[in-house]
């Protein structure tokens, strides 16, 4: 009789690793949600209450520790650099790639100040919703944003003086590479005095990405802002010439 041993690999071993480890995060999955969506009503009911005496102020603030919260709870260390390239008193478009659902939370816990316009259907989500209409969140109901003007303009008006911040992209990415740019956010550069502010976020799709339900607790999780580009780095350049700016200056530190 012959026995026949199978060799096992290392890439079966590390295909083994990798199965135990989605089965860990799927089960911790469950309780880290419910544990940030009872954290973020309760928070929530507070907010609500000094946003309606006018404690605007107080309000970004919470927020920002807020955001921060929701990290600690998932056991994720969020690196920042360059946050000496947001300059107290100006006014910004923060623009972003996007993979995950943590995005919006990653940036309002560095810049709670900021205000957000993005899609509608992030407001049907229970509780993040609300939180988002906090930060002055103002929705589009297209499927792109090439036709923005009017949407804008409303955003403008609910920022007031301060900054606000899209995902030019339109959508988070499905497979991890930065996706083509809207030009929406150039109308709003061309016609008011504010400058563009990169950010690059790295690890967010490994984090929880679109179409995956566990939280990848084991990714790394980093935040680069870049220097701004004001009118004196992108005047006399065309719209497209704008996207590539940006978008280069945003790969630039991605990966």
């Amino acid at each position: 009789m012959v026995l026949n041993f199978k060799t096992v690999t290392l890439p079966d071993r590390r295909l083994a690793a990798a199965r135990l480890n989605q089965g860990l995060y799927s089960l911790l999955t469950v309780p880290v949600f419910a544990m940030l969506y009872a954290i973020t009503a309760a928070g929530l009911f507070l907010v609500i209450i000094i946003s309606l005496s006018g404690g605007r102020k107080i309000v970004r603030f919470l927020i920002g520790k807020w955001s921060e919260l929701v990290f600690l709870l998932m056991g994720k260390k969020l690196f920042v650099s360059g946050r000496e390239n947001i300059r107290k008193g100006e006014k910004y478009i923060l623009l972003a790639n996007h993979a995950s659902l943590f995005d919006i939370v990653a940036i309002t816990s560095f810049y709670p100040e900021v205000s957000w316009f993005g899609h509608e259907r992030l407001l049907r989500i229970p509780v993040f919703g609300q939180f988002l209409r906090l930060t002055g969140y103002v929705p589009f109901r297209e499927p792109t944003v090439r036709n923005t003007r009017n949407m804008v303009r409303q955003l403008m008006e609910r920022a007031g003086s301060g900054s606000v911040a899209l995902f030019p992209e339109g959508t988070r990415t499905l497979d991890g590479r930065i996706n083509p740019f809207y030009r929406g956010f150039i109308y709003l550069f061309r016609t008011r005095d504010i400058s563009i502010l990169p950010v690059t976020l790295n690890g967010f799709y490994e984090l929880k990405p679109k179409n995956r339900f566990y939280i990848d607790f084991g990714s790394k999780l980093s935040v680069v802002i870049h220097k701004p580009l004001g009118k004196e780095e992108l005047t006399g350049k065309s719209d497209d010439e704008i996207i590539n700016i940006v978008k280069s200056v945003i790969e630039s530190a991605s990966h």
